[in-house]
C-alpha cells in the first residue's frame, strides 16, 4: 500500500481533464442512442416479425 493518501490523478503531469471530460460525454451519448437504436429495432422486428 502506498503511503502518500493523494490522488494521484489530479497530481500528474500531462492530464487533460478537458478531453477525459469530452470523451466521457461522447461515451454516454453513444451509449443512450445506441440503446434506443437497439430498441427501436428490436420493437420494429416485433411488429413486423409477428
Amino acid at each position: 500500500m502506498a503511503k502518500n493518501r493523494e490522488v494521484a490523478y489530479s497530481t500528474a503531469g500531462g492530464n487533460d481533464y478537458v478531453a477525459h471530460e469530452q470523451s466521457y460525454e461522447t461515451f454516454t451519448k453513444l451509449v443512450k442512442y445506441g440503446s434506443a437504436a437497439v430498441a427501436t429495432i428490436l420493437a420494429l422486428l416485433a411488429i413486423f416479425l409477428t
